[in-house]
């Protein structure tokens, strides 16, 4: 009996290497990973949103005496937007990878304020909303893990952190996020390798380090009514889900 499961085991593992064998397929590029250092190009999209934590009740001292008002935040949408960038990589190891990946991301938070002090007619909390516009440049600086290459792919996981300089300028609006920021970013991917190049699908999920939001700007604003709101949120913390596609 003993002797009947050994057999039934090493038929079960030739056929499946027989079959691992006939999956086999020509490799194309087979070399183009030996390279010391290569470049390429990227194109995207982004989804960007923003954590908060309300405060709460604010006292707020006006020209009619003190009043109380409970300001709610929250982004309530996920909108869409594009990333364009380039790449640089350096290959350390048989499975590892330094990158660097200078990208410009567009996109926008679509931010909505609920006053409950204040009702409308219908006996809900009045609604205020900013469309909080981010034009970003950042520099990633990731450590790429490959597994082995099996035919014409290769997955991999990819680690790392992303400074970010805010291009967008200044607006009256209700809040404005600092110039600066730090992410840390962790995603998946796939190398395709094609006839002529890699096309290499990439997800990552990115979330910022320190809080974004930019204090200064309360004192800042001329209409004084918007100030409640801008200090409705403390801290802001940036996030962000980014599809690539890599040509290498």
């Amino acid at each position: 009996m003993m002797m009947k499961r050994y057999f039934t085991l090493l038929y079960i593992l030739a056929l499946a290497v027989a079959t691992t064998a006939q999956e086999r397929k020509p490799q194309n590029k087979p070399y183009i990973d030996l390279r010391p250092m290569h470049f390429g190009i990227s194109v995207g999209f982004n989804t960007q949103d923003i954590e908060f934590q309300n405060v709460g009740p604010q006292t707020i001292v006006g020209e009619d005496g003190t009043t109380t008002e409970t300001i709610l935040c929250d982004q309530d949408t996920w909108d869409p937007g594009f990333s364009v960038g380039v790449l640089a990589d350096w290959r350390l190891s048989k499975h590892i990878n330094l990158r660097l990946s200078p990208t410009m991301h567009f996109g926008a938070k679509h931010l909505t304020f609920r006053n409950l002090n204040k009702l409308d007619d219908y006996g809900q909390p009045q609604l205020s909303t900013q469309d909080l516009k981010n034009t970003y440049i950042s520099c990633p600086i990731d450590l790429k893990f490959s597994a082995e290459r099996f035919n014409n792919y290769r997955p991999y996981i990819i680690g790392g952190l992303s400074p970010m300089v805010n291009l967008s300028g200044k607006e009256q609006e209700f809040i404005q996020l600092k110039r600066y920021d730090v992410m840390a970013e962790i995603g998946l991917g796939c190398d395709f390798y094609l006839p002529f190049f890699k096309l290499i699908p990439e997800l990552k999920f990115c979330y910022s380090l320190t809080d974004a939001i930019d204090y200064r700007h309360t004192d800042e604003l001329q209409d004084v009514n918007k100030r409640v709101y801008a200090q409705s949120v403390t801290p802001g913390r940036s996030k962000m889900i980014v599809l690539t596609f890599y040509f290498e």
